[in-house]
């Protein structure tokens, strides 16, 4: 189920990000994941994207970035 939140901080020049989820925590992105262009997201953009797990760090990560 795809979920909402902000673009808290871009890291354009490494290619990630991190986005702000509706509880306030946040969930890490790499460029591959997003939907359209990464360099045309900016930060205080709304976004939503799905949750899945990165088994080489054990961790949620976001994957299909898209803008709203």
């Amino acid at each position: 189920m795809a979920e909402q939140g902000t673009i808290k901080r871009l890291v354009s020049d490494r290619g990630f990000g991190f986005i702000t989820q509706a509880d306030g925590t946040e969930i890490f992105f790499h460029r591959s994941k997003v939907t359209g262009s990464f360099d045309s997201l900016t930060e205080g953009q709304r976004v939503s994207y799905e949750k899945a797990m990165d088994p080489r760090r054990n961790k949620e990560n976001a994957e299909q970035v898209t803008p709203i």
